[in-house]
């Protein structure tokens, strides 16, 4: 027997000792328990206290609330670390498609501790965020607020000078000093910065232990070049990488560079990689990924192109449009296959990249159960479990510790939990109709506090709880 599900088991026996004599704040019933940390995967009854897993347990419990979970999954809440759509029904579909715990952490913000104020106490679920450096290079460059930068910003077109570049890195700096998990980059909409620019970015960030999460420089025909510069990047300073929606940006080159992510932490450097289940993605038409050459770029044409909003193929005309209005647009760019062996790749955890009017934003994680793991059986269940929950968990335990106690199943973790049915499990939100929830979860968890029973979304319960870093200050490295 594995030495570490030996433990976890022995563990299990004595803290179960006299525990069907307690009582707990919540009690699942006959829920076949699943941690994707130890392996362990069992029926049995959870027991809740205080928002923590205080037993697992072969015997009945007692608590003041139970659920009935006979045929259910009780799995570790899943973790998105790529959600931009924070609007209301965003925030109902994440909750449905079984997610505990969010994060802004691509994109970022330029303000971090105005960021969790606004959030303070209106989420079901538990969230974070990380300073953007496409966010402080728009305040630095004067741009107007948006999104993201456009395609003829200042932000996307300028070069930093020496004090822009000092400005830019005090605003990384701050934006850690408050409490953002990580450091977020969009170099494919800021292509006028630099790669020493970028380099400096990486060195606050490893001052801090924080990840870089990268949308790489996305002309396709240079995708290498883009994995290598941030992979370098991490190799000079020691920072840790995400490289975000890997798929999404490499398209063909995919699997050479999940081959470049796998040489790289062979030699030691702290990288993976991230990927979402569809073979499309979206992004704002204005921004600079559209600029002059990207049919060439990406080797796409307009008819790959799809108008978020109406479903709407686009063509020369339309697109130019909508170019100058802006808005969101679907990008139809991959195959099947390499969505698939993306998924399947060891170095790989899946996150939402959610925006509204994209499948990804209510379907994600009960496609990764449904359609890959149940229907297409390209993932076994506990491998699934462990790219939605515990690998998430695991890419931000250096800079915020308490990670450690969520993507897992045991005594001591904390109470979010998801739990599903692993033959009814599916998204049913689609290209053409993006705003349907997931089905087959018909509880939720956060925090010991059920946020969705039978399949409907409980009203006015909002214990998701901010994740900051503890570490606010830089170290010497």
């Amino acid at each position: 027997m594995n030495p570490v599900r030996s433990f976890f088991l022995i563990l299990l026996s004595l803290t179960m000792a006299g525990s069907a004599q307690e009582s707990f704040d919540l009690v699942l019933e006959n829920g076949r328990v699943i941690d994707p940390e130890s392996g362990f995967d069992e029926i049995r009854h959870v027991g809740i206290l205080d928002g923590k897993i205080a037993a697992i347990s072969k015997t009945a419990l007692s608590g003041k609330e139970s659920i009935d979970a006979t045929g259910l999954v009780v799995a570790p809440g899943f973790i998105d670390l790529h959600q931009h759509a924070w609007d209301a029904d965003s925030v109902r579909f994440k909750i449905r498609d079984g997610v505990t715990s969010v994060f802004e952490l691509e994109v970022g913000t330029d303000n971090v501790a105005a960021w969790y104020e606004k959030y303070a106490d209106k989420l079901p679920f538990n969230h974070g965020v990380a300073v953007g450096h496409v966010k402080v290079r728009m305040q630095v460059m004067g741009d107007f607020p948006s999104f993201l930068p456009k395609s003829d910003s200042k932000a996307a077109t300028v070069e930093a000078s020496q004090e822009q570049l000092e400005e830019l890195k005090l605003g990384i700096k701050r934006g850690l000093d408050e409490g953002a998990v990580a450091v977020g980059f969009g170099i494919a909409y800021t292509p006028a910065a630099s790669r020493w620019e970028i380099l400096e970015m990486f060195r606050v960030a490893a001052k801090y232990n924080a990840a870089c999460h990268v949308h790489i420089r996305t002309r396709r025909k240079a995708s290498y070049e883009g994995v290598e510069e941030v992979i370098a990047a991490a190799a000079i300073t020691g920072a840790e990488l995400q490289i975000v929606h890997l798929q999404a940006t490499g398209a063909s080159a995919t699997p050479r560079l999940l081959q470049m992510v796998s040489e790289a932490r062979a030699n030691g450097i702290k990288v993976s990689s991230e990927i979402y289940p569809y073979t499309a993605g979206m992004t704002d038409i204005k921004s600079a990924i559209f600029g002059e050459g990207w049919q060439e770029n990406f080797q796409l044409d307009y008819g790959s192109l799809q108008w978020g909003a109406t479903g709407e193929r686009l063509t020369k005309e339309s697109f130019e449009n909508y170019r100058k209005t802006g808005g969101l647009v679907i990008v139809h760019s991959n195959t099947e296959e390499i969505v698939t062996n993306a998924i399947k790749h060891p170095t790989a955890l899946i996150a939402s990249d959610g925006l509204k009017g994209h499948p990804r934003n209510a379907g994600t994680f009960a496609r990764i159960l449904g359609f890959y793991c149940r229907e297409r059986g390209e993932l076994d269940l506990m491998t699934a479990l462990r790219k939605i929950s515990l690998m998430p968990a695991q890419r931000l335990e250096a800079r915020v510790p308490a990670m450690k106690n969520k993507g897992r199943c045991k005594i001591g973790a904390d109470a979010d939990l998801t739990l599903f049915d692993p033959d009814t499990v599916i998204d049913r939100a689609t290209f053409t109709d993006a705003e349907k929830m997931s089905s087959g979860i018909p509880f939720v968890i956060v925090d010991g506090a059920v946020v969705v029973r039978d399949s409907m979304i409980v009203s006015d319960v909002f214990p998701g709880k901010a994740i900051r870093a503890t570490q606010t200050k830089p170290v010497k490295k």
